[in-house]
């Protein structure tokens, strides 16, 4: 294949979801973009129910239909969450503390979203999207001055752009690139995932447990009596989860919600899957004409599923902050993304904060921690006034 130069304003790397949103965002703003992937292979919509979802809050939802993408997901599959009930365990004794969308002055608190869906509805829109072009190959090098930034592929191509943006992950290959340091740690943890045809409604509701020795199990709502599981499990309970019939994880599960759910039955009896968990903090943001988006610029434990609404939140600022930008700025002026480090500083830190301090406090177990704990949820549950301020937070709103 003949070496090839490409020109563009921006230069995206990644194919996530999050690196797809911000493609497609500076297209529509006019500016020229090119995405780099290692495989442009379109994810196909099937009937059977993706067992890896999101929880998309209010920012999500606003990001996606100014892009014209939420109503093209099929909606059918989108579950709202109406509700969210969470326990310091499964006694009816310890702690509980429930939130409703009514209370919080709002429709929905979230949407249920799968990946496939989401990934195909901006699959869709980017064969549409004019000034956008995806380039199929390996980067091997990035180089920055301050005229501009020039990646290397390993086939002699080039792409020379203003601004290169990375959206590859958390063990992001353009991160690396830049020598931006991190600190690391795994929660020891695995994201367990699969789907269940509940026997009662779930009317909507999202159910939670922390139960320390066993990790947090969550239920997230789907569309009809479906509900999908998301098991953050110390890493040998993980693989026991993976290794025995699904028949034994349904008994499991069923001691925390048979009296809301009734019985649960495997939607997919094979399809279960795992992901490790871990927190990652870039020490920065940006470098010279990079920006990085998404898990590339921050790895979240999933208990409160807000990695996605991070990337979401990133591409969202970036977004405003490059329209916003005076005549004599290209993409990659360090003023500019200097404001986009300031802007996300502290949604990001907050996350991370509360994230990490969650997990390591509900996965105590200290008999003390546990008790004031669970006193603490049931406060919490009797302060409307700050329970709607911290729900409408987690809204995005």
């Amino acid at each position: 294949m003949t070496a090839q130069i490409h020109h563009c304003d921006i230069c995206i790397v990644g194919n996530g979801a999050v690196g797809k949103a911000a493609a497609l965002g500076f297209a529509q703003a006019g500016l020229k973009v090119a995405v780099l992937c290692r495989s442009a292979v379109a994810l196909p919509m099937s009937a059977q129910w993706d067992v890896r979802v999101f929880a998309l809050n209010h920012i999500a939802h606003d990001l996606l239909s100014s892009l014209k993408v939420w109503d093209a997901l099929d909606l059918q599959r989108v579950a709202a969450v109406t509700e969210m009930n969470v326990r310091g365990g499964k006694s009816v004794d310890d702690g509980q503390l429930a939130f409703d969308a009514y209370g919080a002055r709002t429709g929905e608190l979230a949407w249920i979203v799968e990946d496939k869906n989401l990934n195909h509805a901006l699959d869709t829109a980017m064969k549409f999207a004019q000034n956008l072009s995806v380039v199929k190959g390996a980067a091997a090098s990035l180089h920055a001055d301050e005229h501009g930034a020039q990646i290397n592929l390993e086939d002699g191509s080039q792409i020379k752009a203003s601004l290169i943006v990375g959206a590859d992950g958390a063990q992001s290959w353009v991160r690396g690139q830049c020598d931006i340091g991190l600190d690391y740690r795994s929660y020891g943890q695995q994201g367990v995932v699969t789907n269940f045809e509940c026997e009662l409604p779930h009317h909507g509701v999202a159910h939670q447990w922390f139960v320390e020795e066993q990790g947090i199990i969550a239920l997230l709502p789907l569309p009809g009596n479906r509900v999908s599981l998301v098991w953050s499990a110390p890493d040998a309970l993980a693989a026991t989860l993976l290794r025995e019939p699904l028949s034994a994880l349904v008994s499991r599960l069923e001691e925390y919600c048979l009296d809301t759910l009734g019985h649960l039955t495997p939607v997919l009896p094979e399809d279960i899957k795992a992901f490790p968990l871990r927190l990652i903090r870039p020490h920065s943001m940006i470098a010279q004409r990079v920006a990085l988006i998404g898990d590339a610029a921050h790895a979240v434990h999933p208990l409160a599923g807000h990695g996605m609404n991070l990337g979401f939140g990133d591409v969202t600022s970036l977004l405003a902050l490059m329209k916003a930008r005076e005549d004599h700025r290209d993409c990659g002026d360090a003023k500019l993304l200097e404001r986009y480090r300031r802007s996300r500083k502290e949604d990001v830190m907050l996350m991370q904060i509360t994230t990490d301090g969650l997990a390591r406090l509900f996965g105590s177990d200290l008999a003390p921690l546990r008790l004031a704990r669970n006193v603490g949820l049931n406060l919490l549950n009797r302060l409307p006034v700050l329970k709607n301020k911290l729900i409408s937070h987690a809204m995005g709103k």
